[in-house]
């Protein structure tokens, strides 16, 4: 139970983290600097309300982050051992916040996948579910060959992987290893164009996929 609400505690934050990484994005700044004293200062109606839509979508938003994260990190300590459940709830809190921030910003910010690599790494050396050289050949491959394909795709003058996601997918290998990684590309593939019949999109941000497929590749 302890899992399940260390899971239900870090998901009510999860909106509010990555709301926080939007006011502070340089593209943004100056809006969020308008939006901070519209909102709290000014004494007209239309500001008012607007804040408190906004409070009620986060915390309507955190809920369901909140269940959600609960039930996978006390899913993750039903099938695996103490050190192993412990390692795969990091990586799957930091995913699920990952979904949040590229759903609003279409970014996967390095100050998150970076860490999350070398943890990977650390995982892995420390006796995790997979072995040193299984991390760092997941994680040379999932650089090298997304990196690859945007680049055919970038030749072909289609769109291609962003950045965020090749260095995601590096992330995803260091933790899960290579026969994992190929089963989280063709899932995400399936959720994504799922997704974009749905809405009747054909672009969008392809990390959200990436990583549920990744939290859902970790109970295999």
């Amino acid at each position: 139970m302890s899992y399940a609400l260390c899971g239900f505690v870090w998901g009510l934050f999860i909106p509010y983290i990555a709301r926080r990484f939007a006011k502070f994005m340089p593209a943004t700044f100056a809006y969020a600097l308008f939006d901070i004293c519209h909102c709290r200062f000014s004494l007209q109606t239309k500001g008012k309300e607007k804040f408190l839509r906004l409070r009620a979508t986060l915390r309507w938003r955190s809920f369901m982050y909140a269940l959600a994260t609960a039930v996978i990190f006390y899913a993750l300590a039903l099938r695996n051992s103490g050190f192993d459940a412990a390692g795969l709830a990091i990586f799957a809190g930091a995913s699920l916040l990952l979904v949040e921030i590229d759903s609003r910003l279409l970014l996967l910010p390095d100050i998150i996948t970076y860490p999350l690599l070398i943890l990977g790494f650390g995982f892995a050396c420390f006796g995790g579910g997979i072995l040193p050289v299984e991390s760092f050949i997941g994680a040379a491959a999932g650089y090298i060959l997304p990196t690859a394909a945007a680049m055919f795709l970038v030749w072909k003058h289609k769109d291609a992987f962003g950045g965020g996601d090749v260095k995601y997918l590096a992330v995803i290998g260091a933790w899960l290893g290579v026969e994992k990684l190929l089963y989280v590309i063709i899932g995400a593939c399936i959720i994504f164009a799922v997704y974009a019949l749905a809405v009747r999109k054909r672009a969008g941000a392809f990390g959200p996929a990436l990583a549920l497929a990744a939290i859902g590749a970790a109970f295999i």
